[in-house]
């Protein structure tokens, strides 16, 4: 590829590097906000103490699901946005990276579906009298607690996604390679969390810890790379060549 054709190329993907940093930001408020407010409305080990919570400001628990909605969207968009961005470096990897990232929206949309389900069996006029008031407490606690495994599966697809992201950031010259180290770094974060959850029985105790590097490590780094696409965008005197191992002349090379 010439060096003006690869100026061409560049010049062309800087609105959808815009894009992509504006649809980072949705998905970084709707996560914050709909993280937030949930565990404010939920009670550890207490059913009948969190059906309470909730039924008193149903309102706010309904829209941490639209924001959850809202962040999903913008994860579908943003998946498309960086499949084009990242093709002309590997179109393969950028496919696979896109794919990952349909993947966990699809589990986190079916995933809110434990949260309608919650909501249903504590302010309904139906579940309550056949099911009694404590039973259908328990199962509503049951719902939430299941959303939140669901949550931590479906990162486990996020993880993978910024993982191969974080690769193509490096290789691209779209951007500074630290920023695809860091996008790595959280990729591990999320992936370590997920994996203790499932893996280690007393996950619970040691859950505060990961929670802490988590948002210590993840959050900063999603920030930085949302930050960086909306003002500086892509990189229009990238030091290398586009790299598209999916053509002729790199297999050749």
């Amino acid at each position: 590829m010439s060096a003006q054709t690869t100026q061409d190329t560049l010049q062309s993907l800087r609105p959808l590097g815009r894009i992509a940093g504006v649809l980072y930001l949705i998905i970084i408020v709707g996560g914050i906000y709909a993280g937030a407010v949930r565990p404010m409305l939920t009670v550890p080990g207490d059913p009948t103490a969190t059906a309470a919570a909730i039924t008193a400001s149903e309102g706010l628990f309904r829209s941490s699901i639209l924001a959850d909605l809202a962040m999903i969207m913008a994860d579908v968009a943003i998946g498309a946005a960086f499949y084009y961005l990242l093709r002309p470096v590997n179109a393969g990897l950028s496919l696979l990276t896109a794919l990952f990232r349909l993947a966990q929206a699809a589990a986190l949309g079916l995933n809110l579906l434990m949260l309608f389900l919650a909501l249903n069996l504590i302010t309904g006029d139906v579940y309550i009298p056949a099911l009694g008031a404590e039973s259908a407490e328990a199962l509503a606690y049951l719902f939430l607690n299941a959303h939140g495994v669901g949550y931590s599966l479906a990162l486990v697809f996020f993880a993978f996604s910024i993982l191969i992201q974080g690769y193509l950031f490096i290789i691209s010259g779209y951007f500074p390679r630290w920023l695809g180290v860091l996008l790595i770094a959280a990729s591990v974060t999320y992936f370590a969390d997920s994996l203790a959850l499932f893996a280690l029985p007393n996950y619970d105790a040691i859950a505060p810890v990961l929670a802490t590097v988590l948002v210590a490590v993840a959050l900063p780094v999603e920030l930085t790379v949302s930050i960086w696409l909306l003002v500086r965008g892509i990189r229009t005197d990238a030091p290398q060549p586009l790299r598209n191992t999916t053509s002729v002349e790199a297999v050749a090379g």
